[in-house]
């Protein structure tokens, strides 16, 4: 049984900043102010590369600091170049990663790695197309090929890796379909990826999306078993916030038990992007568009969650 849909209290927030296009910053060229924009959102606002805690950061960088060693020993070492391109994108410079692996297929254009892990970072910069462009071929280059697992660049709690190279070859071309609000290709798309789904982690993450896709597609029978396999004993390890969606979705929790989030964290934009949508194809459009803006003023802007919600008020 489905909870009855709860009232949802939230705040309307402040308009975004005027538009305004991201500049190009010298090659070797010493700091500016606008250094550190990666991106533009979808609004026109300049997207600043957020700040990570000090001891994050550090990490971080030293984790950066092997990874050009390493590719600086062996430039043309297919692993040495994703995973230079990775870091820097944990460092949130994804200009950059996205100029390693764009060199990276220029080397080993037959290497879908390369294409999957771009193809990932123009959907955190907004670049959808290109990002489908990419995921397509990627998933052409592996097809009737075994999977593999994809090694953690931030292990989880556990270090036990939870994602594929094609799980998340397909995932990512879901997402740059859903983004562009074309669900009959993103349904494909995730209906692929549940198969290759081998943990409750990909299961679960998987069919979060796949259930919004099918709601959003108006099939809403298809999307109740979708939630068949969900249930709260699942060992979730990293995507627990897609799992509470789905306990959610299938009535286990009501949406006032989830609406207190902090937009400026990753699981926060997920769970509200999340309650947002299930207001909006619940027949209650007026209670989706003020927690989508409550997201993107929260300003987690490479999290998914914010771009959805940055896709949805674009369509206004």
């Amino acid at each position: 049984m489905r909870c009855p849909i709860a009232a949802l209290a939230v705040v309307a927030a402040m308009a975004c900043p005027s538009a305004q296009s991201p500049p190009v910053v010298p090659a070797g060229g010493g700091p500016s102010p606008t250094s550190e924009i990666e991106a533009t959102s979808l609004s026109g606002k300049p997207l600043v590369r957020p700040p990570l805690p000090p001891d994050v950061l550090k990490q971080r960088e030293e984790a950066l600091a092997v990874a050009r060693r390493d590719f600086e020993a062996n430039p043309n070492s297919a692993d040495a170049i994703i995973w230079l391109g990775r870091r820097l994108a944990y460092l949130g410079r994804y200009r950059e990663a996205i100029d390693v692996f764009t060199d990276g297929i220029r080397k080993f254009p037959d290497d879908a790695r390369m294409l999957r892990h771009r193809g990932h970072r123009y959907i955190t910069v907004r670049r959808f197309k290109d990002a489908v462009t990419d995921l397509e071929k990627a998933a052409l280059l592996v097809k009737g090929k075994p999977d593999e697992i994809e090694p953690d660049g931030l292990p989880n709690a556990r270090n036990t890796p939870v994602g594929s190279l094609q799980s998340n070859i397909w995932y990512h071309l879901g997402l740059a379909y859903y983004l562009q609000g074309d669900f009959d290709r993103a349904l494909r798309a995730y209906q692929r990826c549940v198969q290759l789904a081998k943990n409750p982690d990909r299961l679960v993450s998987t069919s979060h999306w796949l259930y919004m896709t099918l709601r959003r597609l108006g099939r809403p029978m298809e999307a109740e078993k979708v939630l068949e396999p969900i249930s709260t004993s699942m060992d979730v390890i990293e995507n627990v916030a897609y799992h509470k969606l789905l306990l959610m979705y299938a009535g286990d929790i009501a949406p006032e038990e989830l609406a207190q989030q902090d937009p400026t964290t990753t699981d926060g934009a997920t769970i509200l992007y999340g309650i947002g949508n299930w207001y909006f194809y619940n027949g209650q459009p007026e209670r989706a568009s003020p927690i989508w803006q409550r997201i993107v003023d929260g300003n987690q802007w490479s999290a998914f969650g914010e771009i959805a919600a940055e896709a949805e008020l674009a369509r206004k």
